[in-house]
């Protein structure tokens, strides 16, 4: 519903307000301001960190400081965990035990899941045909350093990251024991290799922003002077940018490999044409909003409880 007055009407015609939680890290902008958005149509305002809601099989309820969320109209996941890990899945069949109860979770627990890890998410873009940048995976050490060499220039991504944490790039003037030095010093946090030829960015890429699968806008992320990725996270900066037919359907074609709620597409424009590098368990706000001057959040906000009236 686009018509905030319709909106209001149809959340109150029951006899109350809808009730929807955000899942996200207290404090965190992103977090809070989706909470002032849904607190602002409904009156309910709880912003709930994941490590302090407890499952009780015995009863059958999923509560957090005293509030039982099966009870809840529905949640939005705006950030699960800080950095994500094995453990961040724990949280999710958390999750996906109160859509059980009826809840509904945004995006869907199973979208999420896919998502979390990253060699789950890149089978699933390869799945689709969707373009991506060279990707092997093995647990092999040899088998990776010849990955290497034949790619000249590659990234080493952990299966459990964001905003390029914990990645390493290796080049094409790295000596045989200095690739061997960092794929050693990756496995020490990772149990298994997943490498990507490294591609020229120009010092940018895109992030293109969708909601219940319709198609929002599209930001640039211009790498800081001395950065090699484009994250935020390390000095990068958001500016608008003016996507074209075929780019947004790629986009939207990528997006609907997981069934996402609301989502960011990072994709890259390179020599021989557009690659998607992954889709987001979460997607971003900032983005949106200092890039393309998008209030994602009210959006999202609107778009849930739309669906919670469903």
């Amino acid at each position: 519903m686009s018509n905030p007055s319709a909106l209001q009407e149809s959340v109150e015609a029951n006899g109350r307000k809808k009730r929807i939680g955000v899942v996200g890290i207290p404090g965190k902008w992103s977090t809070e301001v989706l909470a002032d958005r849904l607190e602002a149509k409904t009156g309910f305002r709880a912003v709930i960190d994941m490590k302090d809601v407890e499952l009780r099989l015995d009863t059958n309820q999923v509560m957090w400081q005293g509030l039982d969320l099966s009870t809840l109209d529905g949640l939005i996941v705006k950030k699960i965990s800080e950095v994500y890990s094995p453990s961040t899945e724990d949280r999710i069949h958390l999750l996906s035990h109160l859509e059980k109860l009826g809840v509904k979770v945004f995006s869907p627990t199973q979208s999420m899941d896919k998502l979390i890890n990253r060699l789950s998410g890149t089978l699933a873009l390869h799945q689709g045909d969707i373009p991506m940048p060279k990707t092997r995976v093995t647990e092999s050490a040899q088998l990776a350093f010849e990955t290497v060499r034949e790619y000249g220039s590659a990234i080493l991504k952990p299966l459990y990251s964001t905003k390029a944490r914990g990645m390493l790039i290796l080049g094409e003037k790295d000596s045989d024991e200095v690739v061997k030095e960092k794929l050693a010093e990756y496995l020490e946090h990772n149990s298994i290799y997943y490498i990507q030829e490294a591609l020229d960015l120009n010092g940018r890429d895109l992030g293109m922003v969708f909601l219940g699968g319709e198609y929002l806008c599209t930001y640039a992320r211009v790498a800081g002077s001395d950065a090699w990725n484009t994250t935020i996270h390390s000095g990068g900066r958001y500016e608008k940018y003016e996507a074209d037919e075929a780019l947004i359907e790629l986009g939207r074609r990528a997006q609907a490999c997981y069934d996402m709620s609301f989502t960011t597409v990072d994709i890259a424009l390179t020599d021989k044409g557009p690659v998607v590098f992954e889709v987001s368990a979460f997607g971003g706000f900032k983005g949106a909003k200092e890039g393309c001057g998008v209030d994602a959040a009210e959006a999202y906000a609107q778009y849930a409880l739309a669906q919670v009236e469903k």
